[in-house]
This record gives C-alpha cells, structure tokens and sequence, in this order.
C-alpha cells in the first residue's frame, strides 16, 4: 500500500509532559535543613598583602657579598705579588745575579750553581745528590771552554710577570787555559740569555739565575 501508513484511529493519541517538567506537585523547601555552619557566618578574614622588600633587601646582600669576597681575593693576590717581589728587574740587579751564577760556574761552587738552577726549591729540597752533580757538570763544561767571563750589559729585559724576566747579556770572557782551537780570542765578547726569578722584595730580595744559554749554542 503506497503512502504514509495512517494513524490508527482506534488508538488515542498519548500526551506526553513537556521536557523537564515536574511529575507532580511542587514540594515546598524543607525548614529543617542542618546549615554547615551554626548561626551566623565568620567575618571574612583580610590576609596582609606580600611585601617584596625582604626578597630585594636579600638580594643586595647576596650582591655585596659576592662583591666583598671578589675585592678580597684581589688585595690577597696583590699582596702575595708584593711579597714576591719588589718591582720591576732592573738591569743592576739582573747583571749581579747573572755574574754570581757565571763566577759559581768559573770557580766550581756547585752549590751555588744547584741555588741558582733549582730556581727557589734549594732549601726545601731534602735530598740534593743528584742537582750537585748536574750542578758540577754544568760548571766542567764551563770551564773547558772559558776561564774568565764578566757581565758588561745588560741588553734586553722581556718581563714574564711581576717576579719573572727573561735578559739577554753581553759578557767579556776569556779562552780556557791550554789548547785554544776553536776558542774565542781573549776579552772576545759574547751574548747569552738568562730566565730570571726575583724571590723577596727590599732587602731581602734575591734573584736566580734558573736557566742560562750562550747565544754561540753550547747550553750550560
């Protein structure tokens, strides 16, 4: 059968409530409701409001601490500096270490030599067998080839730091006795360099003779 199928009449048709509607009577709120909280309500209760001035009065401590222990470390190096030495190398005090170390070399003063060459550890060295035995070694070969050598000047001063200087001298030497083949002339002058280290400040300053080189190659 074509079409929509129609209603039957026999059936009445159901009304239905409409959405959300109550189902029956409405109920009057009940009185006797327990209230969470007896009587009246507490008053409202006004927090103090955060103040940020301890966070910054503990940020500028921080800072001036950090800033006290910086100017600390710096005054405990400068002094330190200061113990060391006692300024600049002058070429008077660097031609008098220079001529200790070579008169320690023409005379055989191994100690002297071993002062010179263990660059401010001598004293506190307690076995020294092995640097006096290097130290009479250096002045041999010293002097089989001069008998005499004498600073005349100091010609170039390169400071390494405060309490290190590398000097490059001109000294006055003399042939070793015997055979001279292959030696200088008598009074012939020569250059070296020396690598310095200044120990002390005022009248207690002393300056070392750590290493030596003869500008002509032969290494003492």
């Amino acid at each position: 059968m074509a079409g929509p199928y129609p209603y039957p009449e026999h059936f009445p048709r159901q009304q239905f409530p409409p959405p959300h509607a109550p189902t029956g009577p409405a109920q009057p709120y009940p009185d006797d409701v327990a209230s969470a909280y007896p009587g009246m309500l507490p008053p409202p209760v006004h927090y103090p409001r955060r103040r940020r001035w301890p966070a910054i009065v503990a940020a500028v401590v921080a800072i001036a601490a950090i800033t006290g222990v910086a100017t600390a470390l710096v005054f405990a190096i400068a002094r330190d500096d200061a113990q060391q030495t006692g300024g600049p190398l002058t070429d008077q005090a660097a031609r008098a270490a220079i001529q200790d170390y070579l008169d320690a070399l023409t005379d055989g003063d191994d100690e002297t030599i071993a002062r010179h060459t263990m660059c401010g550890l001598f004293d506190e060295v307690r076995e020294r067998r092995s640097d006096l035995a290097l130290a009479a070694l250096a002045g041999d070969a010293f002097r089989k080839q001069f008998s005499r050598a004498e600073v005349t000047s100091i010609d170039k001063v390169v400071p390494w730091s405060n309490y290190q200087a590398q000097v490059l001298f001109t000294m006055r030497v003399a042939p070793a006795r015997g055979s001279t083949r292959g030696q200088p002339a008598p009074n012939e002058e020569e250059q070296g360099v020396a690598q310095l280290l200044i120990q002390g400040s005022g009248a207690n300053q002393s300056v070392l003779v750590c290493s030596y080189l003869l500008r002509s190659g032969a290494q003492y």
